[in-house]
């Protein structure tokens, strides 16, 4: 592994940021403060390739790996112009689809993914299941020539905006009588599907919602990959997820930082600008620092996934998730500080990542959860869950 990027993903770096930046901040809360979406941006970016960048070359992608698609989430967020379904459609669902879908599945999604005209939204999270997947109810059944799907989730991002769900689901096995896990593709228009916002207290265009799948009709090529194979395609969808939450986060950090250093260089109410001031600019110092070792774990556990270690990858993807939502939390806070008042009014744009970069330690896996997993697997210390 080398610590400097190849000319490749420095090239696309600058490109994507430079693309964010015709877009901006203002264009993102804009649309969500009037309840609309990110739309122009996502069919740029996807037109332009960069939402594809880790599709394989065969079905119209960049045929690269987790890493580039990680850079261009970072950089957009970097730029203040952040693309959350990025972290689930293309990086969980591609991922999963490219890795285990049948030929059929990868023919009729992997080109859409590629260009970013299709978009497909995850489920895993239930009312009464929350981080405890053990205890998922949502259930097929087989009943002829196709599957009935039963079932409840909730807190899934971008919806509305999705033509299909990735849905994970349970089947019984026919050899124990136990429920086992499985995927399935459910269109959004589906009979029996529904869904249903989520108030937030969040300024996103990226919406949350409840889902209800009321004996939703599938054929049996709704089910992805093999019914014996579920464990593996999800824990291939959910350490890039991982990945990707940790690059969008170091990503806005990166956009607060740069903010607050902008503002502390020219904001002057005593004889030099309060950048001179060490109480303004050691927090902002320690932010950065903190935000570049996220990163790099972050790039560590793309390449380690990259190169087909996925053991690996799953332990350094959970502490960059965990080192890259404390290190955002903090950087948010620092350059909301050093705005002082400033730093809640509307027209620096702040107040709005003061929740967005909250929810990073909270989702899409909460860092108690990590802790957890180190705890077990790094330390070895015993399980008490």
């Amino acid at each position: 592994m080398s610590f400097v990027e190849s000319e490749e993903r420095q090239a696309l770096r600058k490109a994507v940021g430079d693309l964010g930046r015709k877009y901006g901040h203002e264009y993102v809360l804009k649309a969500a403060r009037s309840g609309g979406h990110t739309t122009e941006l996502w069919d740029e970016a996807g037109g332009l390739g960069y939402l594809g960048v880790n599709v394989p070359e065969e079905f119209g992608g960049g045929g690269g790996g987790i890493g580039d698609l990680a850079a261009v989430c970072e950089e957009l967020a970097a730029a203040g112009a952040s693309l959350l379904q990025v972290v689930v459609s293309p990086a969980i669902c591609a991922t999963i689809i490219a890795r285990y879908g049948t030929d059929e599945q990868k023919r009729r999604w992997l080109p859409g993914f590629a260009d970013g005209t299709v978009r497909m939204a995850f489920a895993i999270t239930e009312p009464d299941a929350g981080s405890n997947s053990h205890r998922i109810t949502t259930t097929a059944r087989r009943d002829g020539d196709g599957w009935l799907l039963t079932g409840r989730k909730t807190y899934i991002s971008c919806v509305d905006e999705s033509q299909a769900v990735l849905v994970v689901s349970r089947t019984e096995d026919a050899r124990t009588g136990k429920l086992k896990p499985v995927l399935f593709i459910v269109p959004t228009d589906a009979p029996g599907f529904t869904y249903r916002r989520i108030e937030m207290d969040i300024v996103s265009p990226d919406y949350q919602f409840q889902l209800f799948l009321d004996d939703v009709r599938l054929p049996l090529d709704a089910l992805v990959g093999s019914e014996d194979a579920a464990l593996m395609q999800l824990f291939a969808g959910l350490n890039p997820e991982r990945i990707m939450a940790a690059s969008f986060a170091v990503g806005m950090g990166r956009f607060a930082v740069d903010k607050a250093v902008e503002y502390a260089k020219t904001r002057q109410v005593w004889k030099e600008p309060i950048g001179a001031h060490q109480a303004v600019a050691h927090p902002l110092a320690q932010a950065r620092i903190e935000l570049d070792l996220a990163k790099l774990m972050t790039q560590k556990a793309a390449w380690l996934y990259d190169s087909g270690d996925d053991m690996a990858a799953g332990e350094a993807a959970n502490m960059a998730k965990y080192a890259a939502g404390e290190a955002v939390v903090r950087a948010v806070d620092a350059a909301v500080q050093t705005h002082g008042g400033n730093g809640l009014a509307s027209e620096y744009g702040l107040g709005a990542l003061v929740a967005a970069s909250r929810l990073t330690r909270i989702a899409p896996v909460s860092r108690e959860m990590i802790l957890n997993f180190v705890a077990q697997f790094t330390l070895g210390l015993p399980k008490s869950y």
